[in-house]
């Protein structure tokens, strides 16, 4: 079955600004949920996002815009969700519009905290969304570079095949190819991970370590990610695909990553809190840290490079002592 009916985008910043640029050269018309008014009138006034991706242009007269999360949900039929994920409760604290209904397409790659459990299934456990109406978005794919309509590549993970392949066309442009899959857990599980990672490749790039060690380290952590994934959703599935593969070593390396950057910081000495105030965007890294730890002292997997994050920003160890230790175990 082909999905159809109106499209509404919810989030703010970067990536929700990226996704709104693809929609609005595939779509004649979308709704966007920004929670501040006063970003929705700086939005029309200016013509772009004033906060983030400044330089992507919208026809404003092609967009309805939204700050009340009820009318949004109310007025459409497939919602695009690229709200932080530490932020995501506290926007859907507001809503008393049913979800049960409504194809919901999962942005956010992160966990919900707290709750430690994953966009898809915090959606059907809280708001009776089925399955098959959950997607996910995943892959290599920076909101900066959209922005520069630089060749990118996304895969859309859903238990409905038919409604994966639909979301894919309705996101395919001359510069983003997509692809589909059903791996909806290991998809969302990887997503979280290789921010954890990013966090640490970017403190070791803080540290002085260089390319070498990177590409050490890189390895190491695929084995540990895929550990993971398949000890909590067991599947025959490529790790070596661009939706978990790919989207470690983008976050991992590139100069967009926030993660990256946030990491880079602690290296070089900054404290957390530190890192965080001065930082203008969420390294969702930091939490998918605690929540990864979590939930897995149900499943005690072997996991030497999330303990090492864990321990330097959540017990305050020492940055230098920490990765030289984890460093002794790499191969």
């Amino acid at each position: 079955m082909q999905l159809s009916g109106k499209i509404g985008i919810m989030g703010g910043g970067s990536w929700a600004t990226a996704l709104a640029k693809i929609i609005s050269i595939t779509q004649p018309h979308f709704n966007w949920y920004m929670r501040r008014p006063e970003q929705v009138e700086e939005f029309k006034s200016f013509g772009h996002n004033t906060s983030y991706l400044t330089s992507v242009k919208f026809c404003t007269e092609n967009i309805t815009f939204y700050s009340d999360i009820d009318d949004i949900v109310e007025n459409s039929d497939i919602l695009i969700l690229a709200i932080p994920s530490p932020f995501l409760k506290q926007h859907l604290q507001n809503l008393n519009v049913p979800l049960k209904n409504k194809v919901l397409i999962s942005a956010i790659k992160g966990i919900v905290p707290d709750e430690n459990m994953l966009i898809s299934d915090y959606f059907s456990k809280f708001y009776e969304v089925p399955g098959e109406n959950v997607a996910v978005l995943g892959g290599p794919c920076h909101a900066e570079e959209v922005a520069l309509e630089r060749l990118s590549y996304l895969t859309v993970g859903c238990s409905d095949e038919q409604h994966a392949r639909s979301i894919a066309n309705m996101l395919g442009t001359h510069f983003i190819k997509t692809s589909v899959g059903c791996d909806v857990t290991g998809m969302e599980y990887a997503s979280v991970l290789k921010n954890v990672y990013s966090i640490v490749a970017g403190i070791c790039h803080g540290l002085k370590y260089g390319d070498n060690f990177q590409a050490i380290f890189i390895s190491n952590s695929i084995m540990e990610m895929s550990r993971f994934i398949d000890t909590v959703s067991p599947l025959d599935r490529n790790i070596s695909g661009s939706v978990y593969l790919g989207d470690l070593l983008v976050t991992a390396y590139s100069r967009f990553s926030r993660n990256r950057i946030f990491g880079t910081m602690i290296g070089k000495g900054y404290s957390v809190k530190t890192a965080q105030i001065e930082m203008e965007m969420i390294a969702e890294g930091y939490f998918g840290t605690k929540c990864i730890k979590e939930i897995n002292s149900d499943y005690q997997v072997d996991m030497p490079i999330l303990d090492t994050v864990y321990s330097i920003l959540y017990e305050r160890k020492p940055a230098v002592p920490a990765i030289k230790k984890l460093t002794d175990t790499f191969k």
